[in-house]
């Protein structure tokens, strides 16, 4: 096995790994966002499931989820382990074996794919079986070690889950299921980018090319304001369509002003300037990416909510 592949200094754990270790391993807190989209996809689809079968969807798009997260994991510990960000993840810090996370991943990726096409219909599980193909080969084994575009291709993988959740209820695609994915895909790279101009160092004695690393802080600024104004029409596109409605439309117009002038102010920072407060404005657009990306997605789910009322939509 090369370099490049699963981390062979983590093979062996000083204890039994506990649930926690495992819970880890599934990457929890991207999978709360996998879950938030995917249950609005399904939620605010023209076509309703029972309980029980959305329930389903739901649990089986998580555990596909966290599939990805513990092949990822497997795959990245040797750079994981060298990284501040991620030392401590189950893999690098010795807490699970490698051979643990594969075993995990590929069994829940085969557990969560059969159970989705049983639960709900065939499309939603040959989605779901692409997204952890594309996440744990297309990303992790390819594109994030070769090229500073990683994040950007890559983000497809974050981007599928609501559409999953909407194939899932209508057994098809249609332009809001793609609009809610382009939101998602046109937000990851500043999301992502912000990140790594306080996190530079790291990608840097990791080996990760990323953006800042291959191209400079300078550059990485340009790019996050670029994809933030080619963020806005998707976002206010996604707001007229069906599944939304004046409400999500509102709420599209304040979160993008607020986002791309929260990039122009990045954009227009020097690295003296960023030093010198510790790149708060960077840490700052950061966690307001966060909140963009939850506030649209909830504003879907309001919306809906405001239409089975009869007061919503357009």
């Amino acid at each position: 096995m090369s370099e490049t592949s699963a981390y062979q200094g983590a093979t062996a754990t000083p204890y039994e790994p506990g649930f926690g270790d495992y819970v880890q391993l599934l990457k929890p807190r991207v999978m709360s966002l996998v879950v938030f989209t995917a249950l609005v996809g399904l939620l605010v689809a023209p076509v309703s499931l029972h309980p029980v079968e959305a329930f389903s969807a739901i649990l089986f798009i998580a555990l596909g989820a966290g599939a990805s997260g513990a092949l990822n994991m497997w795959w990245d510990a040797d750079i994981d382990a060298v990284m501040k960000r991620t030392a401590k993840r189950p893999v690098p810090a010795g807490r699970v074996q490698a051979g643990e996370a594969l075993a995990v991943g590929l069994g829940l990726s085969g557990i969560s794919v059969v159970m989705l096409g049983l639960a709900t219909n065939l499309a939603a599980a040959g989605l779901l079986a692409f997204t952890i193909f594309f996440y744990a080969v297309v990303y992790s084994m390819w594109l994030k070690r070769s090229t500073p575009q990683n994040i950007v291709i890559g983000g497809a993988a974050g981007a599928f889950p609501p559409m999953i959740g909407w194939v899932a209820a209508t057994g098809s695609v249609s332009v809001e299921a793609i609009l809610m994915f382009a939101l998602i895909f046109m937000w990851t790279p500043p999301h992502f980018w912000a990140l790594a101009l306080f996190m530079k160092e790291d990608y840097h004695a990791a080996g990760v090319p990323m953006l800042t690393v291959t191209h400079g802080r300078k550059a990485t600024r340009a790019h996050i304001l670029a994809y933030t104004i080619l963020l806005v029409p998707v976002a206010l596109g996604a707001a007229v369509t069906q599944v939304g409605g004046p409400l999500t439309l509102a709420v599209a117009v304040v979160l993008n002003a607020g986002f791309v002038i929260g990039a122009v102010r990045l954009w227009r920072r020097d690295e003296v300037m960023a030093q010198a407060d510790n790149y708060a404005a960077e840490k700052a657009f950061f966690r307001f990416s966060l909140l963009y990306l939850f506030l649209h997605f909830a504003a879907f789910l309001a919306e809906a909510a405001l239409k089975s009322a009869g007061l919503g939509g357009w």
